[in-house]
């Protein structure tokens, strides 16, 4: 039970390091909250709301995201977003060092 607690608590702590990677390599055209959630889902990363728009929030104040209202076929407003020039950026680093971790974690772990 204990090591159970251990194990998801460690697993929380890896997806939120690569929870902002994800999102940003998604936000390459504009996507509201749920269209992102289901674009996260079918590729197959399952993320709860309760995450994901307080992660919006952060990186939209980190300067990574751009946002506005919009209001779509009489439907109530939608907060569409999508990523910045700053967070094009920060993503292209990322990406670079995401790559050297995973092909070192790979041979570490094979």
């Amino acid at each position: 039970m204990e090591n159970d607690e251990l194990v998801q608590n460690m697993l929380l702590e890896l997806r939120r390091g690569t929870l902002s990677i994800a999102v940003l390599s998604q936000l390459s055209k504009e996507e509201y909250g749920y269209s992102l959630l289901k674009a996260l889902s079918d590729k197959g990363l399952e993320v709860d709301q309760s995450t994901l728009y307080p992660l919006l929030r952060r990186l939209e104040s980190q300067g990574l995201l751009q946002s506005d209202w919009r209001i779509v076929d009489e439907a109530r407003p939608r907060r569409y977003y999508v990523i910045s020039t700053q967070g094009k950026a920060v993503l292209a680093k990322l990406k670079k060092e995401w790559s050297v971790m995973a092909e070192t974690m790979s041979q570490m772990l094979s």
